[in-house]
């Protein structure tokens, strides 16, 4: 008899097994993925890249894209006054007076970026931008002025007998032909108002005297925050002067702060990924909208209203927009807040030795018995002295040279400021000092002062020194 057969040993048909090729089968998509991810995140590390500097652009460098907030009239007024110098030749000179930060730069930006646009006004203007804070004298600021007209090879090693006489043959290299056909030249005068401080005044008196006489178009145009600047010029300077003035004032009220934010934060619509930026655009709308993004604003605009605080903040938020974190979040601008907030002088003390703290503590109780009133190292030495004996088992006493040493530093760290300038006689233990920190701000810095000795904490805390 044959043997039946055993279904358990025989081999399946090749047709029915499994293909040996099906995983394989399962890598190539996941690889085919793996590609398409890279590729968009490519996208998106190029689009945040844009993001950053779009945004940057906006808040550091007072850029000319955008809207102007709150100043329309002040707009129409100046960009008429350098129209006019332009097109037609007039000179003219006024001042931009407002607070720091309420947009005079912008403004400004905003006016040249408009007339560069028509063509006469771009082939025609010169401009030449000049700081007090770095233009320190009449000399420097002439050699500015040379440079940026680019006249050095014209004034080459002639010798001058006065400023006014060196500026009229810079003017008179410009000119050709009458006044109408003349090369207008603006003068742009940031920080005006320590121009003031030149000697004699030269600079403003001869820049006036050009806008007022009919020589070559000159426009003036200072910027300052100063609101008493007039009463600071001389005599002959302001009888030269147009007294035109433009005021700026932040007038705006928290609804239009909100659209500022929505407008600073919004992506153009020129971006090159029209799908990023509504997405951004609309995450920002959202955000307008939320509770705890209005409770920070609203502190930001109660503390000040001016757009530079506004921008300082932003920047911090949107330093946080990353790959990986592509959208600003309510917890972002919560947590610029808290950096934008951060009290500096407190950040200082926390990198100082134990005792440079107990001398700060010597001089908080000096202010609170003597009521503010100005005093010395010895005082502030005796005090701590008296510190020391009570302690003497937990506390080291340290000689007198070096106490000096740690008082000197929170000199140099301005914690500490004297009243008058130290003179050559005076004996450095008996110069009248103030303290720079108020109380609250001690303690709290105290409060997060790295392994504090537990006696320091309590004579900080007590509410007289003695006791």
């Amino acid at each position: 008899m044959r043997p039946p057969p055993r279904p358990s040993s025989a081999r399946a048909p090749a047709s029915l097994r499994e293909p040996r090729m099906q995983p394989v089968r399962r890598m190539k998509p996941s690889a085919m993925s793996k590609r398409k991810l890279r590729e968009s995140s490519g996208e998106s590390a190029e689009c945040i890249s844009q993001v950053q500097k779009i945004l940057r652009e906006r808040f550091c460098h007072h850029c000319a894209a955008g809207k102007l907030f709150g100043m329309e009239q002040q707009y129409r007024h100046l960009l008429e006054l350098l129209r006019r110098t332009t097109v037609h030749g007039e000179s003219n000179s006024a001042l931009v007076i407002g607070p720091r930060g309420s947009g005079k730069s912008a403004l400004l930006n905003h006016v040249l970026k408009d007339l560069r646009e028509v063509e006469q006004v771009r082939e025609n203007l010169l401009e030449v931008h000049l700081n007090g804070l770095l233009q320190t004298n009449d000399n420097v600021a002439l050699k500015e002025i040379t440079r940026q007209l680019q006249l050095e090879n014209v004034v080459g090693d002639k010798v001058f007998g006065s400023f006014a006489e060196n500026l009229a043959f810079l003017l008179e290299a410009l000119r050709k032909g009458d006044r109408t056909s003349s090369c207008p030249v603006l003068f742009v005068l940031d920080e005006f108002d320590l121009f003031v401080h030149h000697k004699n005044q030269s600079l403003l008196y001869n820049l006036f005297d050009i806008s007022q006489s009919a020589q070559t178009p000159v426009t003036v145009i200072g910027l300052t925050c100063r609101q008493d600047i007039l009463e600071l010029l001389e005599k002959r300077v302001k009888s030269r002067f147009s007294h035109r003035q433009i005021y700026l004032m932040n007038s705006f009220d928290f609804k239009q702060y909100m659209k500022i934010f929505k407008k600073q934060l919004s992506l153009p619509a020129e971006f090159p990924d029209e799908s990023f930026a509504q997405k951004w655009n609309n995450n920002v709308q959202h955000l307008s909208e939320d509770r705890t993004v209005q409770g920070v604003l609203q502190r930001l605009f109660q503390h000040s209203k001016d757009l530079r605080s506004l921008h300082s903040l932003l920047m911090l938020a949107s330093s946080a927009v990353t790959v990986h974190h592509p959208l600003l979040t309510a917890a972002d601008l919560q947590e610029a807040s808290r950096q934008h907030s951060t009290d500096s002088k407190a950040n200082i003390v926390h990198g100082l030795s134990v005792l440079e703290i107990c001398l700060i503590i010597a001089m908080k109780h000096l202010n609170e018995v003597y009521d503010g009133e100005p005093f010395n190292f010895q005082m502030v030495y005796n005090e701590f002295q008296k510190f020391i004996q009570r302690k003497a088992h937990s506390m080291y006493n340290f000689e007198k040279p070096v106490v000096m040493k740690a008082f000197e530093h929170l000199l140099q760290l301005e914690l500490v400021q004297p009243l008058e300038r130290p003179s050559a006689r005076a004996q450095r233990e008996f110069l009248l000092l103030k303290l720079l920190l108020d109380s609250s701000q001690i303690m709290d810095a105290l409060q997060v002062y790295p392994n504090c000795p537990t006696d320091v904490k309590q004579w900080a805390t007590s509410s007289l020194s003695w006791l």
